[in-house]
C-alpha cells in the first residue's frame, strides 16, 4: 500500500506523453492545449481550419512538440485516420481530449430542424464515440490513458432554444460514464469537465448586453465570468497521475452556477 509520502508534485507533469485534442486552436480548446503544453505533454490538435500558427508558436514556446491536423471529423474514416497518424507523428496517445463542439440555436425551438439537430449530434457525440473507440485499443494494449470529454453545464441542465446541444452534452456525459465503467479495469480513466460561462469570443454579445450580462452574473455565487485560464488547471488535472482514481466523474469549473 503506498504511503501518503509518496505523493510527488511529479503527479501533475505531463512530461513524454501525448495528447490529442480537438478544435484545440481557439476558445476554450486552445486553454487547454496551452495548459497540456505547458505541463510537458507533446500536442496535436485536429481543427476544422488553421489559425496562422499562433498556436503553434504558444506550444512549442513550452518546449514540447506540435502538430495541427486540418481535417472535418464527422467524415467517414477520418477519426481513425486521425488517431493513427497521431500514433505515428510521435509514438504514443495517452491523452484524448474531445473538446470540438458546435451550437445552433433558434429562437423558437419549433423552428429547430431535422437538419440541424443532425450537424450537432454529428460534431458533438459521434466524432467524440468514433474517436475514444478508435483510441482504446492502443490505450488498452498499453494499459494506461486518460480521456476527457468536454461537457457543459448543459450536462446537467436543459437548454432554452437549442435541444440539441442539450440532448448532446448529456449524451456526451454518458458516454464518459459508460467508457468509464468499461476502461477502468485497463487503468483508463475517463472524466469530463463542465465549464460554466467563460468570457470568449462566442459570450461577446451575452456580455455586451448589459441585461442578459446581469442575469448570468446573478446566477454566480462568484460574481464574474469564468477566464479561460480558470480552466486549464482542471485539464491537466484530469490528464496527469494525480487524478488516477477519479473516473467516470465530470468536474464542473462554474463559479458555482449550479449551486444556485
Amino acid at each position: 500500500m503506498e504511503h501518503i509520502t509518496d505523493f510527488q508534485m511529479d503527479f501533475f507533469h505531463l512530461h513524454g506523453r501525448t495528447a490529442l485534442i480537438t478544435g484545440g486552436t481557439s476558445g476554450l480548446g486552445q486553454g487547454f492545449t496551452l495548459a497540456l503544453a505547458k505541463a510537458g505533454a507533446d500536442i496535436f490538435v485536429v481543427s476544422l481550419e488553421d489559425d496562422g500558427g499562433e498556436t503553434k508558436r504558444l506550444v512549442e514556446a513550452e518546449g514540447v512538440r506540435f502538430h495541427l491536423k486540418i481535417a472535418d471529423l464527422t467524415k467517414e474514416g477520418v477519426c481513425r485516420e486521425v488517431v493513427e497518424e497521431c500514433i505515428d507523428t510521435f509514438g504514443s496517445l495517452d491523452i484524448l481530449m474531445n473538446n470540438a463542439g458546435i451550437s445552433i440555436n433558434e429562437k423558437d425551438v419549433t423552428q429547430f430542424t431535422r437538419l440541424q439537430w443532425d450537424k450537432m449530434v454529428s460534431v458533438n457525440l459521434n466524432a467524440p464515440f468514433e474517436l475514444i473507440a478508435e483510441a482504446c485499443p492502443y490505450m488498452i494494449r498499453q494499459e494506461s490513458g486518460k480521456i476527457i470529454n468536454t461537457c457543459s453545464l448543459f450536462s446537467f441542465l436543459g437548454g432554452q432554444w437549442s435541444p440539441a446541444y442539450a440532448a448532446t452534452k448529456h449524451g456526451l456525459a454518458g458516454l464518459t460514464k459508460a467508457y468509464c465503467d468499461e476502461l477502468a479495469q485497463y487503468n483508463i480513466q475517463v472524466n469530463g469537465i463542465a465549464p460554466g460561462y467563460f468570457a470568449t469570443d462566442v459570450t461577446t454579445a451575452t456580455r455586451a448586453d448589459a441585461g442578459a450580462n446581469q442575469r448570468v452574473l446573478d446566477h454566480i455565487p462568484a460574481a464574474r465570468w469564468g477566464n479561460i485560464v480558470d480552466l486549464m488547471g482542471a485539464c491537466v488535472y484530469l490528464a496527469s497521475d494525480a487524478s488516477n482514481y477519479v473516473n467516470g466523474t465530470l468536474l464542473t469549473v462554474d463559479g458555482g452556477y449550479l449551486v444556485r
